[in-house]
């Protein structure tokens, strides 16, 4: 097997990389690397979780002259979130190369401030579209000197409107530029996009179902709509996650499954566009600490969601596309770690489970969970039940930790939850009157 070293890449980004538990490349980095590091323009179709950030990040990272002036690597992302992703990603490996400064610029952060970094002078920008257009429409952001540009989760960008925009800052770039275009899937408005602005692209692609069947347990669980939330219940304290996402089809959705886990003492908290970039960022910053447990989210809120530790997906509504299937449980079984996605499923969403399988190619273990009838006239039984619900979660040691820091983490976490159950355990509320 190769390492990065025999890819080409140096001696101070291969040393880095192994301080930071990266010892081996991915399947995307080792077909790519060695192209860019030749100079030529990729297009690479791969999901995230397959490595794909450090497939583009270091070739670029290895271009840099930092005696010369000028931003020299662009990388465009489409969200706020996967930018600052790829930003604490990239720092990584600049420990040993700190004469390159790297700048993240989105919106939602205060603006002179990146003004005055821009103006100290920057070899690589890491940014959303929009926050981009406005520096060049300032004059604080020139791109002329760009000779490294990257395109990641295009078919997302495109997805949500930034077509011109991306258009804009491609144009602003040097014309002799080397593009490197990485996204899930290839819609036509994608291929049009490579056409134009790339140049003879060498093609990539690592397969989705590889990564999805790999190192991911999937299972399915029949339900119905009106008993969906009281089986999900049933299921996060029967598998005990350690970190868990939650995802749902909408914003009102994510809201009002989070008010329901809050009301029955669970540790969660909700992840969607509507909250202010302060609030998702110490959202994020929680979750990633252990401080929240379960994180109810949207698919575009969580696109380049990338957390250590996440040991468990719940497709609380099942996913509309096999891309989006793929992207959520690839939040979990990260880096060659174990992981485990479960997808709730009602009568009405069979042709949507039909087209996963046929996507992923593989049957999907069903599973039926029986729920026991809740008492209407006994307050008592309704309370040993939470009192079984505290004890599994004092048991709780956390499921499958995907690394060492994990772990250390999970022990912090279980003695908060157990004293948040301890506290939650005196004010529950009756069942009967918990609602679907």
């Amino acid at each position: 097997m190769q390492d990065f070293l025999s890819l080409g890449i140096e001696k101070e980004l291969s040393s880095a990389l192994r301080e930071n538990g990266i010892a081996q490349p991915t399947a995307v980095q080792e077909a790519a690397i060695p192209l860019l590091l030749e100079g030529k323009d990729v297009i690479a179709q791969a999901q995230t979780g397959t490595g794909k950030t450090f497939a583009f990040a270091l070739p670029l990272i290895q271009a840099i002259e930092p005696e010369t002036k000028g931003v020299q690597g662009l990388i465009v992302a489409p969200t706020r979130e996967l930018a600052l992703q790829i930003t604490n990603e990239v720092k990584k490996v600049l420990r040993h190369k700190p004469e390159v400064n790297v700048l993240a610029v989105y919106g939602g952060q205060d603006v002179e401030r990146q003004i005055n970094k821009l103006s100290g002078g920057v070899h690589l920008v890491i940014g959303t579209p929009g926050r981009i257009l406005d520096h060049m429409r300032r004059r604080t952001l020139d791109l002329s000197t760009v000779t490294q540009l990257v395109l990641d989760e295009a078919d997302q960008m495109l997805h949500i409107g930034f077509l011109h925009e991306v258009e804009d800052i491609i144009k602003a770039t040097s014309v002799n530029r080397q593009t490197m275009l990485f996204s899930a899937t290839m819609p036509d408005e994608v291929q049009r996009l490579a056409k134009v602005y790339m140049n003879k692209p060498e093609r990539v692609k690592v397969k989705s179902a590889q990564i999805t069947l790999t190192d991911i347990k999937q299972s399915v669980i029949e339900t119905t709509d009106r008993a969906k939330q009281a089986t999900l219940f049933h299921v996060l304290d029967a598998y005990r996650p350690f970190l868990a996402v939650i995802f749902c089809r909408t914003k009102r959705r994510v809201s009002k499954l989070q008010e329901a886990l809050k009301q029955h003492g669970y540790n969660s908290d909700e992840l969607h566009g509507d909250l202010s970039q302060n609030k998702r960022e110490k959202v994020m910053e929680r979750f990633r600490k252990a401080d929240i447990q379960f994180l109810v989210a949207t698919d575009v809120a969580a696109r380049g969601l990338d957390v250590e530790g996440v040991t468990h997906v719940f497709n609380y509504d099942i996913p509309e596309d096999v891309e989006s299937y793929i992207h959520r449980i690839g939040r979990t079984g990260r880096a060659g770690g174990d992981g485990v996605a479960v997808t709730f499923v009602a009568a009405k969403d069979r042709n949507y489970l039909q087209m996963i399988e046929k996507g992923i190619n593989q049957t999907i273990k069903r599973k039926k969970i029986e729920l026991e009838p809740a008492s209407s006239t006994s307050g008592q039984e309704e309370q040993g039940g939470k009192e079984k619900r505290h004890d599994n979660k004092k048991k709780r040691t956390g499921g499958a930790q995907t690394s060492h820091t994990a772990a250390k983490k999970q022990g912090r976490f279980a003695s908060q939850s157990n004293r948040k159950r301890s506290n939650t355990k005196k004010t529950t509320q009756s069942r009967t009157k918990r609602h679907p």
